[in-house]
């Protein structure tokens, strides 16, 4: 599995804005179309109502969420970055979902008194002018509800507004182009990635402090601090999309409790972990497993266990040139072993069919645990894994077919059912997630998207382009715009060398990550570990956190919400 710095498949920024002067007017539609940074015609569709945007464009929560929510997601359209717009919406509905239902479309689709159906607004400001309309403006400037304003156009607001300053004892000035790597939240220090620098970070300053406060502040490379997030009155502001280049450790979960603030401002404040075994496959060593076993039960730690069904070596390359394979059924110690995993307090997944694509290198050797099954990938000249398409033959039958060969060979082994999917390397296509939604109550993964599926905010009417592919994590139970209720993981896992430009991650790494994560209410701290490492890594993970106050609970409980 992979981790890294930056998450793979991130999403960029924004192009930098013109100058670092905020305009001083609000800006027209024809203005925006004239002095966006990437430009082009504007054809999204106006004569929209209320009541036809509530259907197609309407998201369920996840477990758990608060039935009393629903959240309104908005998003930039115009220019030739406009499909950042629909991706950074995207991440954004995903985390609401956690606290609530909610709607997400263009911004320009807004009708007057829309906010009136719902209990919170977020709006993702990624296009430079995007011409906003009066009444979703008049609307933000008369509702009491809590708003999430992100980046541009926040000069529009203030523009229309009687007194901006008044109102929300805050000022937004102009865009702020130091070299700001560290953003600091709740007292912990989090990673903003040098690649978002190029994009600004809109500055503000406070005129009324008993009306508006800081929440979290940026630091540049000189020790210099300014405003990253501001909060007025009911308006909470961010001066960047932070969704963009994320991380591990990255302001992104600054973000994310903002959104839960939004789509949930009753949010549990549990502390709740999960650990996973991974890519445990015919080929594994039943003495690991049991020793893992043993040691988690001893501790109270209930856990799951990530079951390769068939293992499959095509070329020999583990098996000096001659081809293996190996079926669960074949292995009884293995299977003695996964069953003695579950007398302990294991969960059998299921993970893919074979964890591998045929008999190619995807990106390494064509051997199951290493590769990828539902998608293309390959590892470019400067040695980093580049995500290409799904695979030729992807189809629904034919991942169908995969599922249903992985279920009997666990079924022939004479082991239960998963419920419960784990995609390998956490990438397959929109087909494919559908499938996998149809067969299991729940994915345990990241989420992996593509730019157009969801053209005004309707998933699943438009055409994926995998050329803008892009990932999300999470740090709680989510329900993903295929409607799937997604088990999270996002504190990666050990790796004792370097790979691929990902430098290696000890046991240290995983629990500053989970610090980091602590400024999220209700976050769940979840990772997974391979049962051929030292063992000892794995206990210095789970007392860590076991110290940091969170209790370990099995994946069936987090499904539940």
């Amino acid at each position: 599995m992979f981790s890294s710095s930056v998450d793979r498949a991130a999403l960029p920024a924004p192009p930098p804005p013109p100058g670092a002067a905020l305009p001083t007017l609000k800006i027209t539609t024809k203005q925006a179309l004239t002095t966006s940074p990437a430009s082009k015609p504007l054809t999204v569709t106006h004569a929209l109502t209320a009541a036809t945007l509530l259907a197609p464009n309407a998201f369920a929560g996840a477990p758990g969420a608060n039935p009393n929510q629903n959240t309104l997601v908005l998003y930039d359209v115009t220019g030739e970055w406009g499909w950042l717009g629909e991706a950074y919406a995207v991440m954004a509905g995903n985390l609401v979902t956690h606290g609530s239902k909610y709607t997400m479309h263009p911004a320009v689709n807004y009708v007057s008194g829309e906010i009136n159906s719902y209990t919170g607004l977020i709006y993702i400001g990624s296009t430079y002018g995007e011409p906003l309309p009066t009444a979703l403006l008049n609307d933000v400037l008369a509702t009491t509800k809590p708003v999430l304003w992100m980046n541009d156009n926040i000069w529009q607001l203030t523009a229309q507004a009687t007194d901006f300053a008044t109102q929300y004892g805050f000022t937004p000035t102009y865009f702020d182009f130091s070299n700001t790597l560290t953003v600091t939240y709740k007292g912990v220090a989090l990673e903003r990635n040098a690649l978002a620098v190029p994009s600004g970070l809109l500055q503000t300053v406070i005129n009324d402090p008993t009306k508006a406060q800081v929440l979290a502040v940026a630091t540049n490379d000189t020790g210099g601090t300014i405003n990253w997030a501001t909060r007025g009155a009911n308006l909470t502001y961010i001066g960047e999309v932070p969704f963009a280049y994320t991380g591990p450790n990255d302001r992104y979960l600054a973000a994310v409790d903002f959104v839960s603030q939004i789509s949930n401002p009753s949010m549990p404040a549990r502390k709740r972990a999960l650990v996973r075994i991974e890519d445990v496959g015919p080929d594994a060593d039943p003495t690991e497993l049991r020793a893992i076993a043993d040691y988690l039960y001893s501790v109270n730690a209930p856990f799951s266990v990530a079951v390769i069904p068939y293992y499959v070596d095509p070329n020999g390359y583990y098996n000096n040139g001659v081809p293996q394979y190996i079926h669960m059924y074949q292995s009884p110690a293995v299977v003695s072993a996964l069953k003695y995993m579950q007398s302990k307090g294991g969960t059998l997944i299921m993970h893919g069919y074979t964890h591998q694509y045929s008999n190619i290198d995807d990106p390494y050797s064509g051997v199951s645990a290493d590769d990828f099954e539902f998608y293309l990938s390959h590892i470019n000249s400067a040695n980093y894994v580049i995500l290409d398409t799904p695979v030729p033959v992807d189809s629904a039958s034919w991942a169908q077919g995969r599922i249903t060969s992985g279920l009997l060979e666990l079924s022939r082994a004479g082991l239960t059912k998963p419920t419960i999917f784990e995609p390998p390397h956490y990438a397959a296509s929109a087909i494919d997630y559908q499938v996998f939604n149809s067969n299991f109550s729940a994915l345990y993964q990241r989420g992996l998207f593509a730019a157009g599926w969801c053209p005004n905010g309707n998933c699943g009417t438009g055409t994926p382009n995998y050329t803008e592919a892009y990932g999300e994590f999470y740090p709680y139970l989510v329900r993903d715009i295929f409607g799937t209720v997604v088990i999270p993981e996002q504190l990666g896992n050990v790796e004792l060398v370097e790979f691929n430009n990902n430098p290696p991650r000890f046991p240290a790494d995983i629990l500053y990550s989970a610090n980091c994560n602590t400024v999220i209410q209700d976050v769940v701290q979840s990772f997974f570990f391979h049962p051929y490492l030292d063992i000892s890594y794995l206990e210095q993970i789970v007392s860590g956190l076991q110290a940091m106050g969170y209790t370990f609970v099995p994946a069936s409980v987090i499904k539940q919400g």
